[in-house]
Formats: structure tokens, C-alpha cells, sequence
């Protein structure tokens, strides 16, 4: 069970709120099949404190990411085994393929419809629970999800997707994290070449990429190159100073058997709204993984996901450091 959430002040769709269950539940009694609801609001707490420590740390949080690895495929998973369920069955647009047509064990792919596919957030799953996933709408884009649903006479048909993060009510994200804390994090906000051109009231307002509500006037576009924790500077430049060739991940998932200490050629997707880049992906014993980029990528952020796919299949991930 999740906190309620009141009405967001960027007017975009929330999910996990008390409307949302009653939509399941009305679902459930339509289908014939019994409704339960766990509460989880103190695992849910979990995903909050690291939202607020990562933003203090400099750091872009996922908790998107967390939330399917902590709670929906965590554990809901404990739930299930209480029961002596032994699936799970989640509404996430991405497929599992099984060991008949992959001609060894399960693997987990890209959804069809690229628009939603959300392969990216599962990416830090346990590797034992694939074999006991369904992911049923992966296989169908969402206007026929949307179709099957209205034929069915389901009043969420025509639901709005759900967007940004939903315990962030109100879609400032800086706000939230200085309610949650009393850690002072303002400083100066500089150029890449060291001059200082403006104060900031807490790097927890900034990410790498960023192009708005910087606080500067330059008189030419410039964005958040990167964030200094020690010293609370927050570094802007031009579009090129934000182009990286290679990264750094760490604690690293894998999905299946990816080679040690061997350069491979893969795909590699480092945020969940970006297309994936062709690169070299080398992983090491330590848990940690490099990769190099066949060109110049732009966004690359501390704290968000590097998710490794080979094709459509996803083997792994492991957060940028």
C-alpha cells in the first residue's frame, strides 16, 4: 500500500494511488478473480530515502528501477512464494521468450512496441525469478492493449499513461528532496572553464543534461555538464561539453552468461527515454563494467541505469558511476 497521492501541480498522470488500486480491484471483480492488497508502505520508504540521498549525492536517482527490484520483483515474489504462487504476472511491456525458442533458458527482450518498451527497468531483476515471470502485454503494442480493453467494457480503456515519479506529487523534484532533508547543498554554479557565473539553492535541482531552469543567463543554450558533491558546484557548458565517449558501471546484474574481461560488442541504453548506443562493453570480475562508445553520447549521468542488450535480448546493467 502506497501513500495517496493528491493531484500532481504539472497536471501529468501519477500512478500507485489509491484510484489506481480501486481501478484494479474493479478489474479483479469484472474478471471473476480474487483482489488482495499488501502493504508495503515501509518498503516503499526505502525507495523515498534513496530518491532524497542520491539527488544530495550529485547523483540522477531511478527509483522506477528500485521499485522492480526491490518491491514488484522482490517482494511481491515473497508474497508469491507465501502463497505457494509460482508466477507472477506483471502489466510491463517487455517479453519473455522460453528455452524452446531460445534454445537455452529464458530470456528477457524489448517489448514490441518501442514507444513503451520497458525492458530498460527490468534489467536489475534476479536472474532466478525469469523462468517464473509472465509478461503478457509485451508482445502487443499499447493501442491494441487499449482495444482488447474497451472491447472487454474496462473503464480504463482510455486511462492516461502514467508519468514521471509518483511520490513526487507535485513534479518539483528539488522541492521533495528539501522537505525530506536539512542538508545544506547550495553553492556556486560555474563554467567548464572555472568561472563562476550565479549561486544555486542545492544541487539536488540539477541533472546532467539539463538545459532549464539553471538559474543563469548566458546568452547562448547551455546545460549541466556535471555536479560536484564536495564542493556543492554545479558545472555548465555548452551541448558538446556534455559528450562522453565511454562510462563506468558498477554493481553490476546479469541476466545471463556475458563474458569476463572480454571486449564484446553490445548495445548499451543509459536512461529510459534514450535510444540504445552501439559500444564495447568490458565486464570485470569485480562487478563492475567499462564501456566505450562507437560515438560521442550525450547525457551520460551519474546514477542512472547502463542497461546491456545484445539485439533485443537484455543481459545486464549496472549503475554509472
Amino acid at each position: 500500500m502506497l501513500p495517496i497521492l493528491e493531484g500532481r501541480l504539472d497536471h501529468k498522470q501519477g500512478c500507485c494511488s489509491a484510484s489506481d488500486a480501486a481501478d484494479a480491484r474493479q478489474i479483479a471483480d469484472k474478471l471473476g478473480i480474487p483482489f488482495y492488497a499488501l502493504e508495503l508502505e515501509s518498503e516503499f520508504r526505502r525507495i523515498v530515502d534513496y530518491f532524497v540521498d542520491e539527488y544530495q549525492q550529485g547523483r540522477t536517482p531511478n527509483p522506477c528501477v528500485q521499485c522492480n527490484n526491490w518491491i514488484k520483483f522482490g517482494r511481491l515474489f515473497d508474497y508469491a512464494d507465501a502463497i505457494d504462487a509460482k508466477y507472477v504476472a506483471t502489466g510491463h511491456y517487455a517479453r519473455m521468450l522460453p528455452p524452446n525458442e531460445t534454445g537455452g533458458g529464458w530470456e528477457l527482450h524489448r517489448g514490441l512496441d518501442d514507444d513503451k518498451d520497458q525492458a530498460y527497468v527490468l534489467t536489475g531483476i534476479d536472474r532466478s525469478l525469469l523462468p517464473r515471470m509472465i509478461l503478457p502485454v509485451g508482445g502487443y503494442h499499447k493501442s491494441e492493449i487499449r482495444l482488447i480493453a474497451g472491447e472487454l467494457g474496462m473503464r480504463v480503456a482510455d486511462k492516461r499513461d502514467c508519468q514521471e515519479i509518483c511520490f513526487v506529487t507535485s513534479g518539483l523534484h528539488a522541492q521533495f528532496v528539501r522537505q525530506k532533508s536539512t542538508v545544506d547543498t547550495s553553492g556556486e554554479i560555474v563554467t567548464t572553464e572555472g568561472k563562476v557565473v550565479g549561486r544555486h539553492p542545492g544541487i539536488e535541482g540539477f541533472t546532467i543534461g539539463q538545459r532549464k531552469g539553471i538559474g543563469v543567463a548566458m546568452g547562448s543554450p547551455y546545460f549541466i555538464v556535471s555536479i560536484d558533491r564536495p564542493s556543492r558546484r554545479v558545472v555548465i557548458g555548452p551541448h558538446e561539453a556534455l559528450a562522453r565517449r565511454s562510462l563506468r558501471a558498477t554493481e553490476a546484474n546479469w541476466l545471463t552468461d556475458f563474458p569476463i574481461d572480454r571486449p564484446t560488442e553490445a548495445l548499451v541504453q543509459i536512461r529510459y527515454n534514450s535510444s540504445p548506443e552501439f559500444a564495447v562493453v568490458t565486464r570485470h570480475p569485480n562487478g563492475d563494467f567499462e564501456v566505450e562508445f562507437q560515438g560521442d553520447v550525450f547525457g551520460v549521468s551519474p546514477g542512472q541505469l547502463a542497461a546491456v542488450f545484445l539485439g533485443t535480448r537484455a543481459v545486464g546493467c549496472g549503475w554509472i558511476a
